[in-house]
């Protein structure tokens, strides 16, 4: 059987959309629905049904996706390796917004100068979606917030963020607190420690911006948690005060991570790369 259709039919069922699908594989809808009907056609059965807002499995399709999603990642992860048999030619780098912002520019300039014929991919997104392709080999290696303690992961390398409260040096805070990401390890841990102290009333802002964030806090408009690499980067560290939080037992330092099964040729290389 033809993995490659496999491997469409793997993307309408995550997404329930032949639309959403088209746009993963980079493939037009009516390409999509054809290689759909010839997989159909090859197994005698419908593996779809159609709905309101896109189409779910039938029953056949249900049986065939898990068969067929190990199949798709089994020959994806074979092909990458064998690229990759007798030097690292591609490496896939999965990372949090936080370290796009702290240390991707760092790691690809180390990487150019020793390893000039390693290509990269980049992949930036929340720490959850990060580690989800990580585990679906989408990815090679991430910078994740804190050690995800998952048996399939390894940490080659953990970084110090140097973490910290933010708060206007020349106006009363608000009780609001500044996040980048609603679903963020900074932003949990910073509402804990806030609730802890006792501060039951405050607003939430959030605005994927670590600029806007921290002109917002200096305008007095609520407290930000941020690594100080961040607050220097765009030069608002005199006019902020910046307050270093107990993180008790929270990880919140950055690991280098991969997969157990797949850990790139370069690993030993990534276990001792310096970065901010």
């Amino acid at each position: 059987m033809d993995s490659s259709l496999l491997k469409i039919f793997v993307a309408v069922a995550k997404h329930q959309s032949i639309s959403l699908a088209a746009q993963e594989l980079c493939f037009t809808q009516s390409n999509v629905t054809l290689r759909i009907k010839q997989l159909e056609k090859k197994l005698g059965y419908p593996l779809f049904h159609r709905v309101p807002k896109g189409v779910i499995l039938t029953y056949e399709g249900e049986k065939l996706y898990p068969y067929a999603l190990e199949i798709v990642t089994k020959v994806e992860e074979t092909i990458l390796k064998m690229k990759n048999i007798s030097e690292q030619t591609l490496l896939r780098v999965g990372t949090s917004q936080a370290n796009a912002i702290i240390r991707l520019l760092p790691f690809i300039e180390k990487l150019s100068v020793d390893y000039p014929a390693t290509q990269l991919e980049l992949f930036a997104n929340g720490t959850p979606q990060v580690i989800d392709a990580l585990l679906d080999y989408k990815i090679d290696i991430a910078f994740i917030t804190g050690n995800p303690h998952h048996k399939d992961i390894v940490v080659l390398n953990t970084y110090n963020d140097d973490l910290y409260m933010v708060e206007s040096k020349h106006k009363q805070s608000k009780e609001c607190i500044i996040g980048y990401r609603e679903k963020s390890t900074h932003l949990n841990f910073f509402k804990q420690y806030w609730e802890a102290l006792g501060h039951k009333e405050y607003t939430t802002i959030i605005l994927e911006n670590y600029e806007v964030m921290l002109g917002c806090v200096k305008a007095g408009m609520g407290r930000a948690f941020l690594s100080k690499i961040i607050v220097d980067k765009y030069h608002y560290t005199n006019d902020l005060i910046l307050t270093k939080l107990p993180l008790n037992e929270y990880d919140l330092e950055t690991h280098l991570v991969c997969k157990k099964d797949a850990i790139p040729l370069i690993g030993d290389y990534l276990k001792t790369m310096h970065l901010p």
